[in-house]
Formats: structure tokens, sequence, C-alpha cells
């Protein structure tokens, strides 16, 4: 039976709600250098595969303005929350962390602001490999067998990641600035 587009309490949002909650437990087992955690890594895998089960709920059940809400923002705790504390243990540099992090707050205030005019901003294909990217770097820098001997692994999804978030940031900004500049438009 589908939900009221209205309606807070959906188990989508239960499942989202609960990766909010459950992330800073990962934080703070995610080990100083590069040592991995198995822990960390479980954890890590757990709140990524419950996005999926989050999205499948939603589509099943129909989503909700506060689904669309919740979800982004719930992938933004997790993923930056750990690429943050991966900076803080000395795995991460500051660098592409802050380039992700400036996207994903700019993205997330222009969604908050054309949401309350009703409208809302679905996730690019790219912005979803652009998560994967990031899901995945944060992944193998945990996992114990490739955070020490396999860097460029990690270093080189995090880079990817950092390059499908800066286009992706760009394609969100093209489509919100088009209407208002006409860019692309012909005249008649």
């Amino acid at each position: 039976m589908p939900v009221d587009p209205s309606a807070l309490a959906t188990w989508a949002n239960a499942v989202t709600v609960s990766r909010i909650l459950v992330s800073p437990l990962l934080f703070t087992v995610i080990p100083i250098g590069n040592a991995g955690s198995w822990l960390a890594l479980s954890l890590w895998f757990a709140l990524c595969v419950s996005d999926v089960l989050d999205g499948y709920l939603a589509r099943r059940q129909g989503t909700t303005r506060s689904g669309a809400f919740l979800d982004p923002l719930a992938d933004k705790v997790l993923v930056l929350g750990a690429m943050f504390t991966l900076v803080s243990r000395g795995m991460f540099d500051i660098l592409p962390v802050l380039i992700i992090a400036i996207r994903e707050v700019i993205v997330s205030i222009y969604r908050v602001v054309v949401g309350a005019k009703g409208v809302t901003v679905p996730a690019s294909r790219i912005a979803k490999i652009k998560t994967l990217s990031q899901q995945l770097a944060v992944g193998f820098a945990l996992a114990p067998l490739t955070a020490k001997n396999m860097t460029y692994t990690w270093l080189t999804l995090l880079w990817l990641a950092v390059g499908l978030t800066i286009i992706s940031g760009v394609q969100y900004a093209v489509r919100a600035f088009r209407p208002r500049f006409n860019l692309g438009r012909t005249a008649n």
C-alpha cells in the first residue's frame, strides 16, 4: 500500500534515521593510522547496504518528502563523518575531503531552498556513482587487507570521488541556473 508523500513514519525513513544514529559508533571504532579494522569495515558495509535497503523500501512503498530530505542527509553524515574521521586518524588528506564536503554542503543547501518551493532534486546518475566511489574509498581504507598494503586502491578511489564530485556539482549548477539565464535555448 502506497504511503502518503507527506508521511514521516515509514519503514524507509526508519532505516534512514537508524543509519544516522549508528554513524557515530562507526566513527569511534575507526582506528588510528593505516591499521584497518574488521569491526569498522563491517559497520561501514552494513550502513552502506542499509542505504540500498531504504531505497528499496521507498520505491516499494512510495517515496515521501521527508525521505527525499533524510536519505541524502544520511549519506552525507555517513560519508563525510567517516572521511573526516579518517583525516583525523591520519589516513586521508584534508584537501580531497574538503572539496567533497564543500560540494555536498552547497548541493544540500540548494536542495533545501528549492525543496521549500516544492521542487525535489533527485540524484543524477553521476552523483550516484560519486557516492559509490566515496563509499568504496572509505571501505578500502577501513579494510585491514588494503588499508596498509594497498593504499593506492583507496587513494585512487578517493580522487575519483573528487573528480565525480566536481562534475556532478557542475551538473547541478547548470540545471539550477539554466532556467534563470535561459542557457542553451534559442529565442523564437
